[in-house]
């Protein structure tokens, strides 16, 4: 049986900052790929990569970085090939970008209905009037009480969950098959991200979109993706289901992150901290980049680039030893 093409794949992609420091190698040798209708975790921690791969995706790198070499494909079209005004008709009509804090991308000297009907007139041709009906519609799709006065507040009058739930309309306006989420709730307090994931989730099962989400939390991949990326400083560990990753971790990187994940059922006193700190990328460590932190670190660690290598079932993993390792999870049913 012939598996179908996925939605979107990136393969060895190479994102760099040619900074006045040196060559920051932000992104270095990146593949994944996402289904349609699968959500996506990538997850790392901060300075991994995650975002530059995001914008890498919809080529909105910011200066001084640079999309050096890979291929990024799109329901079959190489999006690295293309115009930037056939990059304009995907971005924001078959790609959306949820940003991390809403605050910083709301316009904050127009409307919310002003802003949503620009982007739906951008993209479709609709009258002013038929688009603040959209927005309007949209508004309540998102759940956001009072659509009828907010759609004509500004974006300081709101409150940081009702922004976030404007930006996911707005990323919906258009009605993208794939959203990016980079982050979407790590500005908000407790009860509202996870009022923000079970949005995300219904409106993604209910409009059949793929999504990529973006995160450093393992319990929110654990909650809401179908397979999961794990990043590290610009490369890739492993991927796998979440099931796959989460039961049978293959990379050590990968299973001290589930080992940082809070566990009330272990009644821990104190967190496990992973040692050490992320590599400069400027100069990062020889062979595998996360041996200096890692236990189980040899000498072909250091000698040694590891290839991302297919381990059967759909998993890729990017570590010299994982044969012989018998790597445990904490979070294991």
């Amino acid at each position: 049986m012939t598996l179908p093409d996925p939605l979107l794949r990136v393969q060895g992609l190479r994102t760099y900052f040619y900074t006045y420091a040196g060559i920051v190698k932000a992104v270095d040798n990146v593949s994944l790929e996402v289904n349609k209708g699968e959500t996506l975790g990538v997850v790392g921690e901060s300075g991994s990569g995650k975002t530059v791969t995001a914008q890498s995706v919809l080529r909105v790198v910011p200066p001084p970085g640079k999309i050096v070499d890979g291929k990024i494909e799109f329901q079959g079209k190489n999006l690295l090939a293309l115009r930037e005004t056939e990059m304009q008709q995907i971005r924001g009509k078959e790609i959306a970008y949820i940003f991390q804090d809403p605050t910083t991308t709301l316009d904050p000297v127009y409307t919310v209905g002003d802003q949503l009907a620009e982007v739906i007139m951008r993209h479709q041709k609709l009258s002013k009037k038929d688009a603040w009906a959209k927005a309007a519609d949209l508004l309540k799709m998102v759940d956001i009480p009072d659509a009828d006065i907010r759609i004509h507040q500004y974006p300081h009058e709101l409150s940081g969950g009702t922004k976030q739930r404007i930006a996911i309309a707005r990323a919906l306006s258009c009605e993208p098959i794939l959203i990016i989420a980079d982050e979407p709730t790590t500005a908000l307090d407790v009860t509202i991200q996870a009022q923000i994931l079970d949005l995300l989730r219904e409106i993604k099962n209910r409009m059949n979109l793929a999504m990529v989400l973006i995160t450093h939390d393992m319990g929110i991949v654990a909650e809401i993706c179908d397979r999961v990326t794990v990043l590290y400083a610009g490369q890739v560990c492993e991927s796998g289901t979440v099931e796959q990753v989460f039961e049978k971790p293959k990379h050590p990187y990968t299973q001290a992150l589930l080992t940082s994940v809070p566990n009330l059922a272990l009644r821990k006193e104190k967190l496990s901290v992973i040692p050490g700190n992320v590599p400069n990328l400027i100069e990062p460590p020889p062979g595998c980049r996360f041996n200096p932190r890692c236990p189980y670190a040899q000498q072909i660690c250091i000698d040694k680039v590891p290839e991302l290598e297919p381990i059967g079932e759909g998993r890729l993993v990017h570590c010299h030893r994982w044969k012989e390792l018998d790597l445990k999870s904490p979070v294991a049913s």
